[in-house]
């Protein structure tokens, strides 16, 4: 575990699913504070009537505002960039919006943290930034490629910077689990298209390997957890087995599959059991830096159809109840 001990940690998109995840773990491993940074008044007046713990602040402000981030890193020991626009319609059709946060808001987050001498930033990205097809993911791409550029833009400054890309989150706010939930009433369920496939994690999981990466990172690294692929198809079978599935065609900006290591991106990254590093390509860096690692093969790419490991119908109802709080 990293060294979170009296240290202050600050979320950006605190109030999500991911950060209220994260900030329960953090208050456990001896934290001096922890600060959520968010735009949205009401989700944090909600969330402060749930975490009452005296180490708790609540920042109200946006990544857009470099000013704002500049007063609340103040004293901050590591950042978790979480913030951003994640809708791939919503980005569609938003597109100077998307820019604005996520990659504007990433160069304010890089310069704030530099400037304001916070240690350690993990930014979360995506596995729709691997070759992005839509809006959110190539400014998610641009948001990565800021983050591990960021350690050379820092000069002597003590601030190192890395990324954690995953996929899509069981029951996370927004996502296709509480959709599904929500529409089975009508007792059609809509599928974009029968062949898609898509990596799932667990919202534990996603976090978890967050704070592991505090631990591992040297600077520059994308870090990406082997997850297993699901069959869309199978995951409404999981929720509603009862319902009849309607094939709607691929929307905007949408992927049959994802990938989280293309081909490309292989020939620098290191295989380290459980996960993947994506080395920078930074003059210092040496695969020493990455105990055990092994290089992979030629050709290799890690895409959700032709992944290794897959959910069954079963585990996947099984994940959703865990999600929903179910026993």
């Amino acid at each position: 575990m990293t060294n979170f001990n009296n240290k202050t940690i600050l979320v950006t998109g605190g109030t999500g699913s991911f950060g209220q995840m994260f900030i329960t773990k953090a208050l456990k491993l001896n934290v001096k504070k922890v600060i959520v940074f968010s735009r949205d008044e009401l989700k944090q007046y909600e969330m402060a009537q749930e975490y009452t713990d005296s180490r708790m602040r609540f920042f109200i402000g946006d990544v857009r505002d470099k000013d704002r981030l500049y007063r609340a890193f103040d004293g901050v020991d590591y950042v978790v960039h979480a913030a951003a626009l994640k809708h791939v319609e919503a980005c569609e059709y938003n597109p100077f919006e998307a820019v604005k946060t996520n990659i504007n808001g990433a160069q304010n987050i890089v310069e704030a943290a530099i400037d304001r001498g916070v240690k350690k930033v993990i930014a979360l990205s995506t596995d729709k930034a691997a070759s992005p097809i839509n809006l959110y993911g190539a400014t998610k791409l641009a948001s990565d490629k800021l983050f591990v550029a960021a350690n050379s833009y820092a000069g002597d400054k003590n601030t190192s910077f890395a990324v954690v890309r995953y996929g899509n989150v069981v029951g996370s706010r927004g996502s296709v689990v509480p959709f599904f939930e929500k529409i089975k009433e009508t007792g059609t369920i809509p599928i974009t298209d029968e062949r898609m496939t898509r990596f799932w994690i667990t919202l534990d999981q996603g976090v978890q390997f967050v704070i592991d990466s505090f631990n591992r990172m040297h600077g520059g690294e994308i870090f990406v957890p082997k997850i297993p692929s699901m069959k869309v198809t199978d995951l409404a079978e999981a929720i509603a087995p009862e319902c009849k599935m309607e094939f709607i065609g691929i929307r905007p900006g949408e992927k049959l599959h994802e990938a989280m290591i293309t081909e490309d991106d292989a020939r620098r990254t290191l295989d380290m059991g459980g996960y993947y590093i994506i080395q920078p390509e930074f003059p210092w860096w040496k695969n020493e830096l990455c105990h055990g690692g092994k290089s992979l093969e030629d050709g290799f790419s890690y895409v959700s159809d032709t992944n290794e490991e897959w959910l069954s119908v079963e585990e996947l109802r099984e994940l959703v109840k865990i999600s929903k709080g179910d026993k």
